[in-house]
Order: C-alpha cells, then structure tokens, then sequence
C-alpha cells in the first residue's frame, strides 16, 4: 500500500471531495487553513504523484491531479495497521479504549448497536 503522510492526506482529502483538481485550485482550499505556501501545496503534489497516489494531467502549463488511489482502500489500510499495532488486530479492545476514557458519544454507542444488531442478524 501507499504510505501517505498527514499532509499529503490533507491534500489527497481535498482530492478526493473535489476530484480532478489544479494545484491552485487545491492550494485556495488548504493554504490558509493549513498555514501553508502555494510551493508546500505543489511539493506534496508531487510527492503524491511519484508514490502513485495522483496521476497528472497537462492543461497548458498547469497539471490536473486526479487522485488513483482510493479513499476507502487507503482508510481500510490505515485503520487496519493501527489496530494491527495497537490493539494485536483486534476491534473490541479499541472500542474498551475509547469507551473507557469517554471518548464514545451516545450517538457513537448507538451506531455500534445497530452494526451489531446487524451482524447477528446475518449470523
């Protein structure tokens, strides 16, 4: 898989929501937010693209970047390797952790209720 570094999501994220984007176009959405340069944005762009997670297209004298790699195979990937390293692969003891240092809303407790309701429905 694809290591990505917390800025790089940063910009793969706006990839991802927007789609085929310029680097000033991702540059206006991040820069300030982030404290960033416009080169900051274009560095990470590049980054990106030579570890094949954006492809580029040439529009004149700027590139279009599309993202290649997909979000739900990068969060699958990133969510696995940390329960893999924290929690020997296991999700019940993340789920204790959180719970235990109140860190689960009602609205979080309920979800899990209902994904386990369902699982046991397709047992």
């Amino acid at each position: 898989m694809i290591a990505i570094s917390e800025a790089e999501s940063r910009v793969m994220g706006v990839l991802w929501a927007r789609g085929a984007s310029t680097a000033d176009e991702v540059f206006a959405e991040l820069g300030a937010a982030e404290g960033w340069q416009e080169a900051t944005v274009k560095t990470l762009l590049n980054r990106l693209l030579k570890k094949g997670a954006v492809s580029a297209e040439s529009e004149g004298r700027r590139y279009r970047y599309a993202p290649t790699l997909r979000q739900s195979d990068w969060v699958l990937e990133e969510s696995s390797s940390l329960i893999d390293r924290l929690f020997n692969g296991r999700v019940a003891p993340l789920v204790a952790h959180f719970s235990q240092h109140g860190r689960l809303s009602q609205s979080d407790v309920d979800e899990l209720r209902r994904l386990i309701a369902e699982i046991d429905g397709d047992a």
